[in-house]
């Protein structure tokens, strides 16, 4: 399938929508809660989308101060879209929204870990997290 893709920077994404794309791209999120899943990106600082004409196809979400660090949440391509760089290019995209002085982290999914290096994403051991509840 040879599809144009169209990059869109903070546009106002259907809950359904995310919820499809979250679901076949493999990543875990609490996708059976809609409200919460509009919080989460309603809250984002920033988000890349991707569109294949008028179809959701991918999504970066990430929370920045634009000036130090950047954290990106969820990263998620359509599995019919998967593994046609578009995960590199919303990360590229990503990198280009925040700039240079901004670091760009993240946590990874087991099954993700080898991505990320591929990526251009450095392994890091000095992280922390207090784990969430539900």
């Amino acid at each position: 399938m040879s599809q144009d893709i169209d990059y869109r920077q903070n546009v106002s994404l259907e809950t359904g929508d995310i919820i499809r794309v979250l679901e076949s791209s493999g990543i875990r999120r609490p996708t059976s809660d809609p409200d919460r899943i509009e919080r989460m990106f309603a809250n984002a600082s920033l988000t890349i989308s991707a569109w294949a004409g008028s179809r959701l196809v991918g999504v970066a979400r990430s929370i920045t101060d634009f000036s130090y660090c950047c954290y990106l949440s969820d990263l998620a391509v359509d599995a019919e879209f998967q593994r046609r760089g578009l995960g590199r290019e919303l990360i590229r995209r990503t990198q280009a929204a925040i700039g240079e002085e901004v670091s760009l982290m993240l946590l990874a999914a087991p099954e993700a870990m080898s991505y990320y290096p591929a990526a251009g994403f450095e392994a890091i051991d000095n992280g922390f997290k207090i784990a969430r509840k539900r």
